[in-house]
């Protein structure tokens, strides 16, 4: 019987759809696997169901190529080497579409939050600060009539602005093609990136990690951004660089930022833990009973066609 490798504990719903197809090995260590464990762990695998902190690089490949399916438990695959897995023949799969709903929830959550400072007065009266309403106590923004400004108008980035069109927001965006959709649905206008950093009163990033994205929002992206404007980021962690935002948000050139997803994660810049104007959520994007369930199974069922000598629906390479 074939042998599989789970590489971290997921719902259950997931490796009991494998049970019966292969030997299903789930690591016991909840936490990310060190290389060296990941490359002991997976000896005699033809698959595995691994998650974004598994490095499945040229080198693990080219050292375990027993493993034929690499299912990722994520949207995202920039763990993965695909172009090594294409060269060497390796099947990789993603969970696209389950996460979109609860991600762009948790966008527009923390968009309110720093907006209109929640998590800043749970701070405050928590510490006794509060002393009473006042006219002019922790006014924040209203988000009616403001721009929101997507950058990477994907599945998520797309329920993002249905959901900021409820609130009153106008939606421009920033990709490398317009997208019909968004001009048709939402009436979202389609522009190059230095007029998002400009013309944006927030700014949700939710673009996938590569060449072109990852480093994006620097010192000088946060220099061309409205003072006053907001950052958040659901999307990859390294799309924004944390030391410059920390810099930007000290020196007042823009007034807050949320992030659930971190560019060293999960370090956080430590600038960005002193910073009041700052809400910090520890990745919680995908974090509901349902959706994290959902991904098992999808998962899953990707390893199982794959087992069943059957093409994965969701293959990416």
């Amino acid at each position: 019987m074939d042998k599989v490798l789970v590489t971290r504990r997921i719902p259950r719903a997931g490796p009991d759809l494998l049970r019966g197809l292969a030997e299903v090995m789930v690591s016991p260590h909840d936490r990310v696997l060190t290389p060296a464990e990941l490359l002991a762990m997976s000896a005699g695998c033809r698959g595995l169901l691994t998650q974004l902190g598994d490095r499945i690089d040229r080198r693990f490949l080219a050292a375990r190529p027993e493993v034929r399916m690499v299912a990722n438990y994520a949207v995202g695959f920039d763990n993965v080497d695909l172009d090594a897995a294409r060269e060497l023949g390796v099947m990789v799969s993603n969970t696209p579409e389950v996460l979109t709903e609860a991600t762009a929830d948790l966008t527009l959550a923390l968009m309110l939050d720093i907006m209109r400072r929640v998590s800043e007065g749970d701070r405050l009266l928590r510490s006794g600060g509060y002393k009473g309403w006042a006219p002019e106590f922790m006014l924040g923004t209203s988000l009616q009539d403001k721009i929101l400004g997507i950058y990477g108008l994907g599945r998520v980035g797309l329920a993002v602005g249905q959901r900021a069109r409820c609130f009153g927001m106008r939606i421009i965006y920033h990709t490398r093609r317009p997208h019909p959709q968004a001009q048709q649905d939402l009436g979202a206008e389609h522009v190059d990136f230095p007029s998002l950093l400009e013309r944006s009163d927030v700014i949700s990033v939710n673009a996938p990690l590569n060449r072109e994205t990852q480093g994006a929002f620097n010192y000088d992206a946060f220099r061309r951004m409205k003072r006053g404007a907001y950052l958040v980021n659901t999307g990859r962690g390294p799309i924004v660089k944390e030391a410059d935002l920390a810099r930007a948000l000290a020196e007042g050139l823009i007034r807050g930022a949320a992030l659930d997803v971190f560019e060293n994660e999960p370090q956080v810049e430590p600038a960005l833990l002193k910073l009041p104007n700052v809400v910090l959520c520890p990745h919680l994007g995908s974090a509901t009973s349902e959706v994290r369930e959902q991904m098992a199974l999808r998962a899953a069922g990707n390893l199982a066609a794959f087992l069943r000598g059957q093409e994965p629906p969701d293959r990416v390479a």
